[in-house]
C-alpha cells in the first residue's frame, strides 16, 4: 500500500464529511510490516497536501522520513498507536455534535446499537489539556486503554480509532450521529443505556458474525 497516498486521501475523506474544519484536526496510520507511522503535517489545508508533505516517524517519535512539521499531535497518535497493538489508524476530528460534548466534560455512552456494536462501549471525555501537549497525549492513550474506539478531547474535539482507516472513520461517523441523537434525546428525557453485557454481545457479533464470510 501506498501509505503516503492513504494518508491524502484520507485527509480529503475527513475534510468532505464534513468531521472537520479548515485545517483542525489530523490523521496517522502505521504501516504494520515496518512499524513506520504516517502522519497528516501541521497547519496544511487538506486540499493542498500531497504525498511529499506526509511525514513518516518511527515509535519513538523520531521523524524519518519528510520535510514538514507533523502535526501538533503527533505524540497523542504515537502513544495512542504504542498502547494499542490492535489498531492502525487513528483519526482526530472536530466534529459539531461531539463537541458539545467535550464542552461540557460530558461521556457519550451507549444509547444506540450502533454505538454498542461500533464504538464498543462509553466514548468517555479526558480530562482538559493544552493542544499539543505531553499531558493531552496521556490523556487521549489513557481514555483509549481499555479497548474503547472513540474518546472525546475535553473542550477540543474526538479522537477515533481502527484496525484500518475505514473502520476509524466508520467510528468517527457512527460517534458524531451518536452524539447528535444523545443531545436530541436530553432535550426529551433520560435516554435508556445500553447494558455493558448487551455492549459486549454486540461488539462480538458486528466483528464475528455479522456480514459475508464470517
Amino acid at each position: 500500500m501506498n501509505f503516503k497516498r492513504h494518508i491524502v486521501e484520507s485527509g480529503l475523506r475527513m475534510l468532505n464529511s464534513g468531521l472537520t474544519v479548515a485545517t483542525w484536526g489530523n490523521i496517522s496510520v502505521r504501516d504494520r510490516d515496518s512499524g513506520l507511522i504516517y502522519l497528516t503535517p501541521s497547519g496544511m489545508p487538506y486540499n493542498s497536501i500531497t504525498e511529499d508533505d506526509v511525514v513518516v516517524m518511527d515509535a519513538r517519535g523520531n521523524i524519518v522520513e519528510g520535510t514538514r512539521k507533523p502535526t501538533v499531535e503527533a505524540g497523542m497518535h504515537i502513544s495512542v498507536l504504542n498502547a494499542r497493538q490492535d489498531i492502525n489508524a487513528v483519526i482526530h476530528t472536530h466534529p459539531v455534535y461531539s463537541q458539545v460534548f467535550a464542552c461540557l466534560h460530558m461521556d457519550i455512552p451507549p444509547i444506540n446499537d450502533e454505538a454498542a456494536q461500533v464504538i464498543a462501549g462509553t466514548c468517555r471525555c479526558t480530562k482538559y489539556a493544552l493542544p499539543g501537549s505531553s499531558e493531552l497525549a496521556r490523556n487521549v492513550a489513557e481514555a483509549l486503554g481499555g479497548g474503547a474506539f472513540a474518546c472525546l478531547i475535553a473542550n477540543h474535539g474526538a479522537v477515533c480509532v481502527g484496525a484500518d482507516m475505514d473502520e476509524a472513520f466508520k467510528v468517527s461517523t457512527v460517534l458524531e450521529m451518536t452524539a447528535q441523537i444523545y443531545q436530541m434525546s436530553l432535550t426529551i428525557g433520560k435516554p435508556f443505556i445500553i447494558s455493558d453485557e448487551n455492549v459486549a454481545y454486540m461488539r462480538d457479533f458486528i466483528t464475528n458474525h455479522y456480514g459475508q464470510g464470517k
